[in-house]
């Protein structure tokens, strides 16, 4: 006896279920990338592997997309700089700039500098060399402290200069921050050094808490000091 034909209603209406699946495993509708993850994910890459593991290549499979994407928002690896350097400047606090007293703006700008590039060392060396062009928000920070500094009477042709004598000494101190304790132990030597060593040890028993925020703080206020008196 041959099976009855099954109702209308109970024949399949659609496509086999995974091929629905499939269709709906297609292009998302939603973009996957933007800069701010695209600046996120190369930050993590440069932290973990250095300013060398930072190639499109890497930056792509972090972000678990294919190279041709990711160059769908970012035409080359200077681009991506671009944006890492941005990221970064606008971390920097200049909103002292223009409010308060310039020595407490320069101040309050320095010691926000370092501190955000302590976290971020190993990309010192390409920041620091980094052209600024189009990179809106590094021009902004450079534009607050130029004016700041032109406000408060400085000769402006040496704006420019202290601002990068100022810059050298901060990239410096974010190194020292992340310097181990015992940089300055001379080991067996200590007693062919006996005044660089009596030096360290009374550094010691001054207890401080962060040694490196004094050393800042020492060098910072001489620089303030010193580029103080050339204004007008």
């Amino acid at each position: 006896m041959p099976a009855p034909t099954p109702a209308p209603s109970a024949l399949p209406t659609g496509p086999p279920a995974a091929a629905g699946a499939r269709r709906r495993a297609g292009r998302p509708t939603a973009a996957i990338l933007d800069q701010d993850g695209i600046t996120t994910a190369a930050l993590e890459l440069i932290s973990s592997k250095g300013y060398d593991g930072l190639t499109m290549a890497a930056l792509a499979r972090s972000l678990g997309v294919a190279p041709s994407a990711l160059y769908n928002h970012v035409a080359s690896k200077d681009d991506v700089l671009l944006l890492v350097e941005d990221h970064l400047a606008a971390m920097v606090d200049v909103t002292a700039f223009g409010v308060e007293p310039w020595d407490a703006a320069v101040r309050r700008w320095a010691w926000s500098y370092r501190d955000v590039f302590s976290e971020h060392t190993p990309l010192i060396p390409v920041i620091a060399v980094l052209p600024v062009a189009n990179a809106p928000k590094t021009l902004a920070m450079y534009e607050a402290v130029t004016a700041g500094f032109r406000d408060a009477g400085f000769p402006e042709e040496k704006i420019i200069s202290a601002i990068v004598a100022l810059e050298a000494f901060v990239f410096g101190a974010a190194y020292d921050v992340t310097a181990p304790e015992d940089i300055f132990d001379a080991g067996s030597l200590a007693e062919q050094v006996p005044n660089f060593t009596a030096a360290v040890d009374r550094l010691a028993l001054e207890n401080h808490p962060r040694p490196t925020d004094v050393a800042f703080s020492l060098g910072l206020e001489a620089l303030i000091t010193g580029f103080g008196a050339l204004r007008g």
